[in-house]
């Protein structure tokens, strides 16, 4: 006995003939349904949505029209099954059963559906006003992941409405998902390393950043797996992000794109070095008021740093607009400064050094010649030492181990000579 007996008798449609026809009507009603939502009731919604502030209504209810309209077509088949015929119980559970698996799909698509078009509105509205571009490289894969997790809990519950025990086949995923995770480890390893390089924000597209290691560029990309740089003599080097990660990275675009400049020399010890801070000072003003690639606010500063072998040494210190700036302001500044010491007569020292030769005033002549012999010895190139207790240096050659005695005693007497047998 089916569902619509009762009210078949009642109307004199209780005869076999007419449970097809009933079924086809009924099923005729569910087409006119969806007919009806497509036409009339969906255009007066979507008509609604254009009083609101923002578009992402609009894509919901697009969205889920094709899916509502085919429910409506599996609900009208599946009570055109169920309500007039006399089905037996393991035909009806059958029915029941594939309108169940044909629900979740249905569910499956209008998930994914408004899922996609929520993902798409963001990218779209939301991302491009953001002041990061991480939400623009995180959208797609939080996508993707999200969609994979729908077909999959869809699967999961389909396979369920057939009676298949997913237990064994979750434990099989958990340990497959195991073993592919120690396959996978460099390349896991990378991913999440990118995306943590790409949530801390420390490196952006187009920084010039430098590595530990000595690897310089400017960023091209940072992906999932890896990070692009452009080196100065124009070629590509591509960092895992495993290593990128761990690595020591200076970012010369932050905290701010200026770059400051030290900037070092020395003068001669005969110069007059209140003439050299006027002449350093009055040439960076010079610099910073007609260069715009100094920055002027920041103004400039001068120091004497150290007592050098050759020169008295010293700094200027200023700040240009940004790293390309920097060379060419040093280098400007590097061409002023020496123009106008050149003007001044200010002596910038070779590296040199002064050797003193100390007279023994007590040796007399024996003295006086054996300083000329040391003056000689120095330029023969034989080896000194540094003389004690003069407090100058003095280089004197070392004496021979022995000698050949005359026969002339210092006196002018007879001393002993060579004994020759």
């Amino acid at each position: 006995m089916n569902l619509l007996d009762p009210w078949l008798r009642q109307l004199g449609l209780d005869h076999q003939f007419w449970l097809p026809a009933t079924s086809i009507s009924i099923f005729l009603v569910g087409i006119t349904l969806a007919f009806v939502f497509n036409k009339a009731i969906y255009p007066i919604v979507l008509r609604f949505t254009n009083f609101t502030p923002t578009n992402l209504d609009v894509r919901l209810v697009r969205a889920f029209r094709r899916p509502l309209t085919m429910a409506i077509l599996v609900a009208g088949l599946y009570f055109a099954l169920i309500l007039p015929l006399d089905l037996t119980l393991t035909l009806r559970h059958i029915i029941d059963r594939v309108a169940a698996i044909l629900g979740v799909g249905v569910a499956v698509l209008a998930l994914t559906a408004a899922s996609s078009n929520v993902f798409h509105w963001y990218s779209e509205e939301i991302s491009p006003h953001t002041a990061s571009t991480l939400d623009d490289r995180l959208m797609p894969m939080i996508r993707r992941i999200v969609m994979a997790l729908i077909y999959a809990l869809g699967g999961l519950l389909a396979l369920d409405l057939l009676n298949v025990n997913i237990s064994p086949l979750i434990a099989g995923l958990g340990l497959g998902g195991l073993a592919v995770a120690l396959a996978l480890q460099p390349t896991l390893s990378n991913l999440f390393a990118g995306t943590y390089v790409m949530t801390e924000g420390v490196v952006t597209q187009g920084d010039y950043i430098e590595l530990e290691n000595g690897v310089a560029g400017y960023v091209i990309d940072v992906g999932w797996r890896s990070t692009r740089l452009r080196t100065w003599t124009n070629n590509l080097v591509v960092v895992p992000n495993s290593r990128f990660a761990e690595t020591i990275i200076t970012n010369y675009q932050g905290p701010i794109p200026a770059v400051n400049i030290y900037l070092t020399c020395g003068v001669s010890y005969d110069s007059d070095l209140g003439v050299v801070e006027q002449v350093c000072k009055e040439e960076m003003d010079k610099l910073l008021e007609a260069d715009p690639r100094a920055v002027r606010e920041y103004g400039a500063y001068f120091a004497y740093e150290s007592f050098d072998d050759s020169n008295i040494t010293f700094y200027l210190f200023l700040q240009a607009r940004d790293r390309i700036a920097s060379f060419e302001v040093q280098s400007e500044l590097i061409r002023m400064v020496h123009e106008r010491f050149r003007e001044e007569g200010i002596v910038i020292n070779y590296p040199m050094r002064t050797i003193n030769f100390a007279e023994d005033s007590g040796l007399g002549a024996a003295g006086q010649t054996g300083v000329a012999a040391t003056g000689s010895a120095a330029r023969a190139g034989y080896p000194f030492r540094r003389s004690a207790g003069t407090g100058t240096d003095a280089a004197r050659r070392e004496a021979p181990a022995s000698r050949m005695d005359t026969g002339d005693g210092p006196e002018g007497g007879e001393g002993p000579g060579p004994d020759i047998g």
